[in-house]
């Protein structure tokens, strides 16, 4: 564990400095084939939590965050490629952002997700009802939503209403600032559940789809 630390740390610093090619080398040289998931989980996603961190406080620009992201994103790929046998027969999921531009927590989710062997469908930042068109189409099973603000979060009864009058099951867990400050907010939007990182993320996946961990 303590050597994982110390690699998720030098990974961060090459994530920080857009070295690319350091960062997946680094990956490279702890992969054996059979555990992508242990390097993204113990590695990866430290990493980028403690960017996303950094991000939050001002002390990081929002391009590095971004290009972290995208570098994970691209490393990810390479270890475990949506065709390898890993990626388990998993239910469908969807991420998005309501109303805001703030990718960090949605990408970190994402990149859990995918690290965990299911199939992801990202629709970025999207009005509510183009939001709900996607989901009907690509028959997703749980949508995870991330706002940045208070009245955006309230955008996700307006999301669950849609379903409603539409006869759609998708479960909604959701995330971001304005559930952090008010742990009652995500019953109030009818939200099935909320998810204060990602890995309770995957957790509250788990439970809404009775997938096995």
């Amino acid at each position: 564990m303590v050597l994982y630390t110390t690699l998720s740390s030098q990974f961060k610093q090459y994530l920080l400095s857009l070295n690319k090619v350091a960062a997946k080398r680094l990956i490279q040289d702890e992969f054996t084939g059979d555990n992508a998931f242990q390097l993204i989980q113990q590695i990866m996603m430290p990493a980028l939590e403690n960017i996303g961190k950094e991000w939050e406080v001002g002390s990081i620009a929002l391009s590095q965050e971004y290009m972290a992201s995208n570098i994970c994103e691209e490393i990810v790929n390479s270890i475990l490629p949506p065709e390898s046998p890993k990626r388990r027969d998993m239910p469908v999921l969807g991420v998005a952002t309501l109303g805001d531009q703030h990718m960090l927590g949605k990408q970190i989710v994402a990149s859990c997700l995918k690290a965990s062997g299911f199939s992801i469908f990202d629709y970025g930042a999207i009005p509510v009802d183009e939001l709900a068109t996607n989901v009907v189409k690509d028959a997703i099973e749980v949508l995870l939503v991330s706002t940045l603000m208070l009245n955006f979060a309230y955008e996700v009864k307006s999301l669950r209403n849609c379903f409603n009058e539409t006869g759609i099951s998708t479960n909604i867990i959701v995330g971001g600032a304005p559930f952090l400050f008010d742990d009652e907010l995500w019953k109030q939007v009818g939200a099935d559940a909320m998810a204060l990182d990602a890995t309770e993320a995957l957790s509250k996946v788990y439970e809404l789809t009775g997938v096995v961990e």
